[in-house]
This record gives structure tokens, C-alpha cells and sequence, in this order.
């Protein structure tokens, strides 16, 4: 199993990405969580807006990252047919933890030339004027303008989040 050693700042070349490309943004520091809706809680942002970043793997033996609402579920059927693979599989801890080690497992930010694998982001996502995601740490999320992170982050738009369960739901059973 792969260990991380927790990341106790913001991820320093997510910062220097979003600088570099002129993405504005706001940096909020929050208690320690772990899912995507505890996280938008602790930050008084909407799930709707908060976007879950899961990590995938193709029949192609190639990994991806997947965007969708903290509120949402990723539809591996819909999103075999967005990557144009015979199927697709959420990847393990360990598999996570290789594509960013000095990231927090769970906490990659959605930016394809950090984590050198593609970024595909859910139709529901791309309808939200602000965004926040994890900035490598279960400390740190980072708020930006969500056509100019789409823009610059050349990420892959397609349709296979699904809204199954009430924010309520979620919260109370843990699901992310």
C-alpha cells in the first residue's frame, strides 16, 4: 500500500498552474474532511458547485480523471462511451496516490497537465459560473471561474454524472 505523508498546504504547482495561466482564485482553508460534500459543507458551498474529482481507468490500460457535482455519482456506462472504451473501473487508493504523490489521496486537482492524464468533466459541472475544488490537500480547496479552468485546463466535456440521492441522504450515510 502506498503511504502518503499529508499534505499540510496547498498543492504548490496547482497554485503556480493557476497563476501562470491567469485563472483568478480564491484559496479557503477548512477543517479536515474527506468526501466531496463534506468538504463543500465545511467550505458553505453548495454540492452543486463543489466538483468531485474520481479517478478512473479505461480498458485501454490508460488512466483518467472525472469531474462531476459533489452531489453526483460517476455512471461508468456513459462514461465508457465519453472515453470511447469497452469499459471503465474507479481506481484504488494506491493508483490515485501514483499519479500525484504529495497529494492527499482523494484531493487531485483536475488539471491534466499536473496529474499527465486526461481530465473529462460532466455536463452538470460546465453549467456553474464558479467552481471549487481539493487543492491537493483535505485542507485546502481552491474556488475558480469555471469556463476559464475548463478553457486552459483543456478537459474533456461529456454526460455521465447522476444525481441519485438527496444531499440529505448523502450527508447522513457518508456516500461521496
Amino acid at each position: 500500500m502506498t503511504q502518503n505523508v499529508a499534505a499540510t498546504a496547498p498543492y504548490p504547482p496547482l497554485i503556480a498552474w493557476l497563476e501562470s495561466h491567469q485563472i483568478p482564485y480564491e484559496l479557503h482553508e477548512h477543517r479536515k474532511t474527506y468526501t466531496a460534500v463534506e468538504t463543500a459543507h465545511a467550505e458553505g458551498t453548495d454540492p452543486r458547485t463543489f466538483a468531485k474529482v474520481v479517478g478512473v481507468r479505461g480498458s485501454e490500460g490508460s488512466n483518467a480523471l472525472v469531474v462531476v457535482d459533489a452531489s453526483d455519482q460517476v455512471d461508468l456506462a456513459q462514461l465508457r462511451d465519453a472515453m470511447g472504451v469497452a469499459w471503465a473501473a474507479l481506481l484504488g487508493e494506491a493508483e490515485l496516490s501514483a499519479l500525484l504523490p504529495d497529494c492527499d489521496v482523494g484531493t487531485l486537482p483536475p488539471i491534466p497537465e499536473l496529474v499527465k492524464v486526461p481530465v473529462y468533466v460532466d455536463e452538470a459541472v460546465r453549467t456553474d459560473e464558479k467552481i471549487s475544488f481539493h487543492a491537493g490537500s483535505h485542507h485546502y480547496t481552491v474556488r475558480v471561474d469555471r469556463a476559464a479552468w475548463e478553457r486552459e485546463a483543456d478537459v474533456r466535456p461529456g454526460k455521465f454524472g447522476v444525481h441519485r440521492r438527496s444531499l440529505s441522504d448523502i450527508s447522513e450515510r457518508g456516500w461521496t
